[in-house]
């Protein structure tokens, strides 16, 4: 058992971003934190990006506090781009990220303090970060017949890049931005696309400005202060129209239908008899957040969520989350991580049993 102030798990933007913090507040990795990855190398969820998502195409991403992302060429792979990025980042303030490491659990323990159970050991800490994200934790709904479909389905998380789907006909569900994105992809190379959502999608004229994404986040925060699973901020923002997703629409490629009704073994059926084949189903549904370590504290809302106020955990204030609900964003991680940093220095200092 090793003790610390603070454990960080996660080392993406939100985690990065709280170990810079934790480190301004005079704070020492190794010494008085520790940042623990589940992740084989630097880059958070975007190392896994597929290599068609080229740093050109990516909409809104924020540096790090106290370092500039410049000069990047926009031709690259984005998971290039930003794991070399966010590696640099680690070694020029000295984070020390420990990785591969798995968090099994974090538990109650003893003396006021949380038992981080892990990989790499268990360590008690005074708080935890909690910056684990999304990724790991791919949402795949479930339709009547889904077993007997004899074609191949997939997830974005899994998702090869457009060359893999030449002369096929792929079904894409989902009405978010990695949807659109792989529909306008994939059209030049498959022999056909349809593109289903569950709902008609928003497409959101003229600029993203400040008030509007105020306005978005706070509907996000909403949710998560009643205990509700968030919704991530693209959700209520709707899709920006750009010259892209004009050519979509113009050229029929975004020709949204309506959620199917079954899964048949040679594509997707509608109750009024409609069928598409497909050889390819690519689910573009989204994640959840990855927070299944943390049951054994029971933070959980009846709602199914859980509720923080600013980025503490309501039912335990030593527990901050950082790059959940209306944090979900790059630069909402970096508040959020100065946030959580600010409010844990604020925690009352507690007297403590020597470990034997």
């Amino acid at each position: 058992m090793r003790e610390v102030e603070v454990v960080v798990v996660g080392a993406g933007q939100a985690g990065l971003s709280s170990a810079y913090h934790l480190r301004r507040a005079g704070l020492e990795p190794d010494r008085d934190f520790v940042v623990l990855d589940h992740s084989p190398a630097p880059g958070g969820a975007w190392q896994f990006r597929w290599p068609s998502l080229t740093y050109g195409k990516v909409h809104g991403m924020h540096a790090l506090p106290g370092m500039e992302l410049t000069g990047a060429d926009p031709a690259r792979a984005s998971s290039e781009v930003i794991g070399e990025y966010f590696a640099r980042y680690e070694r020029t303030f000295g984070l020390r990220v420990r990785r591969p490491v798995d968090v099994r659990a974090v538990r109650e323990g003893s003396g006021g303090r949380l038992s981080v159970e892990s990989s790499d050991g268990t360590w008690a800490t005074r708080a935890l970060i909690n910056a684990t994200g999304t990724w790991d934790r791919p949402f795949w709904p479930r339709y009547r017949g889904q077993e007997t479909f004899r074609g191949r389905q997939l997830h974005t998380a899994q998702y090869p890049g457009p060359e893999a789907f030449a002369g096929q006909r792929v079904i894409v569900v989902g009405g978010g931005a990695s949807g659109t994105q792989h529909l306008l992809e994939i059209a030049p190379y498959a022999a056909a696309t349809t593109w289903v959502t569950r709902r008609a999608p928003v497409f959101r004229e003229g600029p993203f400005d400040e008030e509007a994404g105020r306005a978005a986040v706070a509907l996000v925060e909403e949710r998560v202060r009643q205990g509700l699973p968030p919704r991530s901020v693209v959700s209520v923002t709707g899709l920006p129209l750009n010259d892209a997703i004009r050519r979509g629409l113009a050229d029929g490629v975004l020709d949204r239908q309506p959620m199917f009704d079954r899964i048949t073994p040679d594509g997707v059926e509608w109750e009024d008899g409609r069928r598409v084949a497909a050889d390819v189903i690519l689910w573009a549904t989204g994640f959840r957040p990855a927070v299944d370590h943390l049951a054994p504290l029971r933070l959980r809302e009846p709602g199914g969520g859980i509720r923080i106020e600013g980025t503490r955990a309501v039912a335990d204030p030593r527990v901050h989350l950082v790059g959940y609900g209306p944090s979900a964003s790059t630069i909402g991680a970096n508040r959020a991580g100065r946030a959580a940093v600010r409010d844990i220095r604020r925690l009352p200092a507690r007297e403590e049993p020597a470990v034997a």
